[in-house]
């Protein structure tokens, strides 16, 4: 008979299970989710570069966000552009337009740029204006967006487990719980004998 402290125990080791599978997968699809820093702590002139992307297969997103030095601004013409190529080189690099963000608390650009395929691709920034131009390269891994329909389901194991689990802790606390109450539950005396019927028989 499963206790709650096997129950628990056996969620606490499904649970270490899962989170070993997910770092040991974490390579393969880390992308999914929110963009993820791909430069950091680059200079172009005085301005200071971070872009952050998501760069799935089909649809690449990236964020270039441009951190002027204290006192001065990002200049008004800024014009960014985002080009990407294979690294292998099978397609010519492909060049896209960013567009200014509209917010107040910093300078964001963003541009989006298409993958065909699951592989290395090199990516350049380009920023240009009156007063200060350059740009800034890597290499970043495009990968699927999606998990396949088998690891997705791998995927979802463990949490059908562990919820599977959890009911049944549940359940064996509430029984618990029951049992609990049932003793604090005092019984009830039988009633007493009426004065009619105890002198009816003492009659007879």
């Amino acid at each position: 008979m499963l206790t709650l402290r096997s129950l628990n125990s056996i969620r606490r080791s499904a649970l270490a299970a899962f989170l070993l599978v997910l770092c040991g997968a974490t390579p393969a699809w880390a992308h999914i989710g929110p963009p993820y820093p791909i430069m950091q702590n680059r200079r172009i002139g005085p301005l200071k570069i971070e872009v952050w992307s998501n760069p799935d297969v089909g649809v690449g997103s990236f964020f270039v966000v441009i951190d002027p030095p204290p006192g001065s601004q990002v200049p008004a013409d800024m014009k960014v552009q985002v080009a990407v190529e294979p690294v292998t080189h099978r397609l010519p690099e492909a060049t896209y337009n960013a567009w200014r963000e509209k917010l107040k608390d910093h300078v964001e650009f963003k541009a989006i740029a298409p993958f065909d395929k699951e592989e290395m691709w090199h990516i350049r920034v380009i920023l240009a204006s009156a007063t200060v131009s350059g740009e800034t390269d890597t290499d970043v891994m495009v990968t699927p967006t999606l998990l396949g329909r088998w690891d997705l389901l791998l995927f979802l194991l463990p949490f059908v487990g562990i919820g599977i689990l959890w009911f049944k802790a549940a359940s064996v606390k509430r029984k618990r719980r029951k049992k609990r109450a049932a003793k604090r539950t005092p019984t009830a005396a039988a009633p007493p004998a009426s004065s009619s019927a105890t002198e009816e028989g003492a009659v007879r």
